[in-house]
């Protein structure tokens, strides 16, 4: 697939199925992540994946921080995260490294992985491989965080969920550049 194509066409694939990425898809998803923006060099990004009993695992650690939160959670909503994992056969965890550096904020590192997630979301598109970009106020829990084993200094950015296109890809709505373009100054 050519770039401009894949740059122009990718859209999220929400349903998907087996088979997960085998493992020289899964090496292109993740050079072309590492291809992602850098100031600094830092490389304020690291990945995680997620398949098999992980999905499972993944699912419980989900409902146990929704009753945490929320003690008086129902059981449809426990449910309800418990399954969440088990939508793809794949999770690629997407974690923002947080470095103290007196020229690149922590924004700055957060935006560098953010296009490491896309630069994956890319090339699973370019590979002809189903993918979607999901977050939700799980992702943003210090208690799931804790429990994926990440540092003080780490944040989940996104849960990237990966497998086989479960039917047709959608067609992208067509934007106009010219909505969201503008010179500056203005004439």
């Amino acid at each position: 697939m050519e770039a401009l194509d894949a740059l122009l066409n990718r859209v999220s694939v929400p349903r998907l199925t087996e088979p997960a990425p085998d493992a020289a898809q899964r090496e292109l998803l993740f050079r072309a992540a590492l291809r992602a923006p850098d100031h600094g060099q830092l490389r304020p990004w690291r990945f995680l994946t997620i398949e098999g009993a992980g999905l499972t695992a993944l699912g419980e650690l989900f409902a146990t921080t929704l009753l945490a939160e929320q003690p008086d959670a129902k059981a449809e909503a426990l449910a309800k995260a418990r399954a969440m994992p088990l939508r793809a056969p794949l999770l690629v965890a997407v974690i923002a490294r947080l470095q103290a550096h007196a020229k690149v904020p922590q924004q700055e590192q957060i935006l560098a992985a953010g296009c490491a997630a896309h630069g994956l979301l890319l090339a699973a598109h370019a590979q002809g491989l189903g993918a979607v970009w999901r977050t939700g106020e799980l992702s943003h829990s210090r208690a799931v965080a804790a429990g994926l084993g990440l540092a003080a200094d780490e944040q989940v950015i996104a849960f990237i969920y990966l497998g086989t296109p479960a039917g047709e890809l959608r067609t992208p709505v067509l934007l106009d550049p010219q909505d969201f373009v503008s010179a500056w100054p203005a004439a």
